[in-house]
């Protein structure tokens, strides 16, 4: 059986959770403590404001980050195929923070924003020295974030709005035609 989460990150993991379902307003000190189970103070003795909370949800967008260009890095498909492939939401735990730390940039905090901007700064990092061009960086950039929002649309329904597996290879192949 696995050992259950430390209790830091289980208030993250409330936090998140919240920011995710109902949004920053109601991502409150009282309202993670009650998610997570945990009371009040001690929520405060691993964060002892939002803006800690808030922090921490930064810092783990930033390692989760760093743990996905390490796998796009050495991905038999290269980085390209990687990301747009990876563009789909799994509902992995990258998602959910990204989902996360965006509700928090709407909500006016910079430091998520800015982490925003450098996760994406990242990612085109690793796949500029892929792609022929600025022009094809935009590409493989606009078609993730294409296929990220309308995966976040998909309410699997008649009319999909995201490819899935062919169609998903086929997008990929035509952007790799594309950007080469």
């Amino acid at each position: 059986m696995p050992r259950p989460p430390l209790a830091r990150e289980k208030v993250l993991d409330a936090f998140e959770a919240i920011l995710i379902e109902e949004g920053e307003r109601a991502a409150t000190l009282e309202a993670t403590a009650k998610a997570a189970g945990v009371s009040k103070g001690g929520l405060l003795y691993h964060f002892g404001s939002k803006d800690e909370l808030e922090a921490g949800l930064v810092e783990r967008l930033d390692r989760l980050t760093t743990l996905d260009l390490e796998r796009m890095t050495t991905a038999d498909e290269g980085p390209v195929a990687y990301y747009v492939r990876t563009s789909v939401m799994e509902d992995d735990a990258l998602d959910r923070v990204l989902i996360a730390t965006t509700r928090l940039a709407q909500g006016g905090s910079i430091p998520a924003a800015d982490m925003l901007r450098d996760t994406r700064r990242r990612w085109a990092g690793t796949i500029r020295p892929h792609v022929r061009d600025s022009a094809s960086l935009d590409l493989v950039m606009l078609v993730s974030d294409g296929l990220y929002f309308n995966n976040s649309l998909d309410v699997h329904g008649p009319e999909r709005l995201v490819p899935r597996s062919d169609e998903l290879r086929e997008l990929i192949a035509l952007v790799l035609k594309a950007t080469a």
